[in-house]
This record gives C-alpha cells, sequence and structure tokens, in this order.
C-alpha cells in the first residue's frame, strides 16, 4: 500500500506538468491559467450545488428511517471530485468531472461492489448482564 501510494503522489504531479506543457503549447500561456482559475470556480460550483441536493437526499431519507448508504456514498465522492477540481492542474480537474458524474460513480460502486465485503457490528451488548460500575456525575458523589 506504501508503494502504490509513493507511486500516486509522485505520477500526479508529473502528469500534471506534461498537461500544462501540451495545453500550454495548444493554447498558450494565459488561456492555460484562465482554465485552470474557471476549473477551480467551476468545480467549487459544482461541489456547492451538488453538495447540497446530496444533504437534502440524506436528510430526506433518515427522517423516512432509512440508512441513506448511497447518498452518503455519493456525498463522498461528490467532495473528493470538487477537491480535486479546486486543486490546480487538468489531471486533476479531469479526474474531479469523472467522479461528478452519477453513471462513472455507479460504475465505481459496482467494482467496489465486487472487491469490497461490509462486515456489520451492533453497538448494543447482547448480554442481560448488568455491570458493578456505576457512573456518576462529578457534583453527585463525595469519598468517604
Amino acid at each position: 500500500m506504501g508503494r502504490l501510494l509513493f507511486v500516486i503522489f509522485m505520477a500526479v504531479p508529473l502528469i500534471e506538468i506534461a498537461f500544462f506543457i501540451v495545453i500550454g503549447n495548444a493554447i498558450g500561456l494565459w488561456p492555460t491559467l484562465f482554465g485552470v482559475v474557471l476549473t477551480a470556480i467551476v468545480g467549487s460550483l459544482l461541489l456547492r450545488h451538488q453538495g447540497l441536493a446530496l444533504w437534502r437526499e440524506i436528510q430526506t431519507a433518515t427522517s423516512r428511517g432509512q440508512l441513506p448508504a448511497r447518498a452518503l456514498a455519493d456525498a463522498m465522492m461528490v467532495s473528493v471530485a470538487g477537491v480535486l477540481m479546486i486543486t490546480p492542474g487538468y489531471f486533476t480537474d479531469l479526474l474531479g468531472i469523472l467522479l461528478m458524474i452519477p453513471p462513472v460513480r455507479t460504475l465505481i460502486y459496482a467494482y467496489l461492489r465486487t472487491r469490497l465485503t461490509v462486515v456489520g457490528a451492533s453497538a448494543f451488548s447482547s448480554s442481560t448482564e448488568q455491570s458493578a460500575t456505576i457512573d456518576l456525575e462529578t457534583d453527585k458523589w463525595r469519598p468517604d
């Protein structure tokens, strides 16, 4: 896992530099820089718009007593997409735009579903034994 992260942290800046060189040669310096600023603005607006929509969906599902698992996962992916789009660079913008597209997220979920196993755990004990410890507030007890 450590090697994979190292490769990612080395590859992404190199890919970004290559994109800047290619795009800069094609359209010039100022349009290239304008494009980076524009995608950061668009990313922040998309993050706000889709984030608010997902927040409403989470609240609606929760009020119906349902676990909004898909909406929470979408909110996480949209957040990552927004951060990628706000980050200067065309490669990260491309990744962010792809994560903003719902069918792309569906493909990612389908892939993850084949690779992950969800194990649930209950926060409540099934034991009927009572603990011998009694918790008191600090002003409700005195030393003997």
